[in-house]
């Protein structure tokens, strides 16, 4: 497995990403969306976990229009505020179209097998869900997705496989939205949701407050079996 920071060409500009290529060479695509950390060291450990799988995976940097290059933790109160503070001016629809951008610069890769999915964290857990009602990407997943419920009236968009991973007390998703997301998905024959009982928010974040090992696992477990389906 190689990592490297390479450029990715978007309709409104130049941005970087962390690419990380299975030692085959060659494998489905994937789109790692990032938290609110930025490209920081727990999602190039996310790209390198899934090209040790045999996945392309490419974690674009999304705050670029605000400040490239974040790259902090979740460990000191100063770091969340500038996370928090990133999190509140960040438009959202400029984020997907760079991420429908990466897609589409994975899929012209010549490590790419033409299949690319997507997979995001918290604020990547909403853009994974616009992932898959506003680009054509073969397959996403989302990790305790926040404001998801307030994009409910895009959902009959969705026409290619999604799963949701849900905490079940996240402190960012309250119960009345985790039940407006099942209710307004549970139809859909395309969506695949999973509660995690007792989990909080971030709770497959190795190293975070919340982690736990166990839910964290079965989590990733299924994301792998999934793309494994979808993209293979």
């Amino acid at each position: 497995m190689t990592g490297q920071d390479i450029d990715i060409n978007g309709p409104d500009g130049r941005f970087s990403g962390y690419l990380a290529v299975p030692d085959t060479g060659k494998g489905p695509g994937i789109v790692v969306i990032q938290e609110i950390f930025g490209v920081n060291q727990v999602m190039r450990e996310i790209c390198d976990t899934l090209a040790a799988e045999g996945f392309v995976a490419l974690c674009p940097d999304l705050f670029w229009r605000l400040e490239p290059g974040i790259q902090i933790t979740d460990k000191t109160d100063a770091e969340w505020q500038k996370a928090f503070d990133l999190f509140g001016r960040f438009d959202v629809d400029a984020g997907i179209v760079d991420v429908d951008a990466t897609v589409e610069h994975l899929r012209t890769m010549d490590a790419c097998n033409g299949k690319v999915g997507a997979v995001g964290y918290c604020l990547g857990g909403l853009l994974a869900y616009l992932t898959a009602t506003r680009t054509d990407a073969d397959a996403s997943v989302g990790y305790y997705g926040v404001n998801i419920h307030e994009k409910l009236d895009e959902a009959e968009q969705i026409k290619k496989p999604l799963m949701l991973h849900i905490a079940e007390r996240d402190e960012f998703v309250p119960a009345d939205a985790q039940a407006a997301i099942k209710a307004g998905l549970i139809d859909n024959p395309h969506v695949t949701l999973h509660t995690y009982a007792g989990r909080d928010h971030a709770f497959a974040r190795v190293g975070g407050a919340h982690f736990h090992q166990a839910d964290a696992d079965l989590a990733n477990g299924r994301t792998l079996a999934f793309f494994r389906h979808n993209l293979t």
